[in-house]
């Protein structure tokens, strides 16, 4: 079976209370229940599975992936580190996996401090502003590039 890691970062633990006119109302535990469902649905539950991690510690984010050398892929929401985690980032380089970057909201809409991702260049591809539902079509994408393979 192979492992995604879903990564979210800093603040993601508030998600469902914080900001809902921007982030929503769901949580974490809705994404995890709608990417489960996904595979259930697509009958890809037993050749994937999804794990959850959230920390607002990026020391905690960078130990998280080095832990998991056996994972297949990377999901990952950077949240508050998305302009300034280049450790995080060199974490995810260093992995070697494929990863995707997650936004819930549309950071290019946003503040402009939240504009300039440093990962986009590192990733397989930038999904923002799909709000949880981002979630799923990476791992639709995620799933879709595997089975090519």
């Amino acid at each position: 079976m192979k492992k995604i890691l879903v990564i979210n970062g800093p603040n993601l633990n508030l998600l469902g209370s914080r900001d809902p006119e921007i982030y929503g109302r769901k949580n974490l535990d809705d994404v995890e229940k709608m990417l489960n469902e996904y595979l259930t649905e697509k009958n890809l539950d037993n050749s994937f599975e999804v794990e959850m991690f959230q920390s607002n510690h990026e020391g905690d984010l960078i130990d998280y992936i080095q832990s998991n050398k056996s994972a297949h892929a990377i999901i990952i929401n950077p949240g508050g580190l998305t302009t300034v985690g280049f450790p995080l980032l060199d974490a995810l380089i260093d992995s070697e996996k494929l990863s995707i970057e997650v936004h819930i909201s549309d950071i290019h809409k946003r503040e402009e401090f939240r504009r300039n991702s440093i990962f986009p260049n590192y990733c397989a591809s930038q999904i923002s502003g799909m709000g949880i539902e981002g979630y799923v079509r990476a791992l639709s994408d995620i799933c879709s590039q595997s089975n090519e393979k």
